[in-house]
């Protein structure tokens, strides 16, 4: 995931929430609706955010919320089962049913809708699913938006339907068997001023935008990843210092560890979730040092100012790194 917009110092809620209600909304993916089993409101959350779902002890996944932030009793998320699951899909379409508790961290938003006079929202499959928040966002803003919304057919395209009942022409539905690849040469061709794009699916569609993006003003593009983007692991693996300010420690952290690794080694204890640079949740604040940054979420402006990091992936370009841990 990347987005234009970071959080830091974030305070993680923890919630045992009940699927109050469970349904198929696409082939493939099943839509759970979250609850306090005392139906007390839930924290508040934005276009964009996601939530951590505790599906197990070692068993942490990430899925975006679709439903209605105005909502303030319920949590709705959708998740495709994937053929290649590591266990986080098979586990929600296994075994949450109604009546299923599950423990659940977050909301956190790293995929922030901006504000802008227009939006080109690009979804592919289950990308959707932090799009459909943002289609409702821009509608209530009265902004000039789109959305163009790829699968492979359309029995597979979660909320297809509901979306272009809701919107009418601004939503167009692309089944890949029936029109092919999503035409991005027309939708993002010509760079457009006061328009921010953003764009969620798999990592072939997020490269496309990118390319075609490249050209657009510095900004413009918001695009969030399920999986981790490659990076050259030779270019800066040499052995680095971490100075922990809070606690007062200082660790090495050696060729081929990780900052998390290292850290944790030393007793102090990070949170985190996915490990491989795409949920957020070990991003840690920076205080001093040059940081090699190896993350799939952090904007190239956010990379520039070096304020924060995420820990598992992302290590030291210099020979020391000062954190607030």
């Amino acid at each position: 995931m990347s987005c234009s917009s970071k959080e830091t110092h974030t305070v993680v809620v923890e919630l045992d929430l009940v699927v109050h209600r469970r349904r198929v909304v696409a082939e493939g993916v099943v839509e759970l609706t979250l609850r306090r089993q005392d139906g007390a409101a839930l924290p508040s959350w934005e276009a964009g955010a996601h939530i951590d779902l505790v599906l197990g002890p070692d068993l942490v996944r990430q899925y975006s919320l679709c439903g209605d932030p105005a909502d303030r009793c319920s949590w709705r998320i959708a998740v495709l089962r994937e053929h290649g699951s590591r266990g986080g899909s098979a586990a929600v379409h296994g075994e949450l049913a109604e009546g299923s508790q599950v423990g659940v961290r977050g909301p956190r938003n790293h995929f922030r809708f901006e504000p802008s006079r227009r939006y080109v929202l690009i979804a592919g499959g289950i990308g959707i699913t932090p799009i459909m928040a943002m289609a409702a966002a821009a509608d209530d803003r009265g902004a000039d938006w789109s959305l163009t919304y790829g699968g492979r057919t359309r029995a597979s395209m979660a909320y297809a339907s509901d979306l272009r009942d809701r919107y009418g022409a601004r939503v167009d539905l692309r089944p890949q068997d029936e029109f092919g690849l999503l035409d991005l040469d027309s939708l993002l061709g010509e760079p457009a001023g006061d328009t921010l794009v953003y764009c969620c699916g798999p990592e072939p569609l997020l490269e496309a935008v990118e390319k075609r993006c490249a050209g657009w003003p510095r900004g413009a593009l918001h695009v969030e990843r399920f999986s981790p983007k490659e990076f050259d692991a030779q270019a800066s693996d040499h052995p680095f210092e971490v100075v922990l300010a809070r606690s007062g420690r200082t660790v090495m952290v050696s060729s081929g560890q990780s900052i998390l690794s290292a850290v944790r080694e030393a007793g102090v204890q990070v949170l985190s979730s996915c490990e491989e640079g795409t949920c957020g949740t070990c991003e840690t604040t920076v205080l001093a040092g040059e940081v090699d940054h190896r993350d799939s979420l952090l904007s190239e402006e956010e990379r520039a100012a070096g304020e924060t990091m995420m820990v598992c992936v992302s290590r030291a370009a210099c020979a020391k790194l000062t954190l607030d841990l």
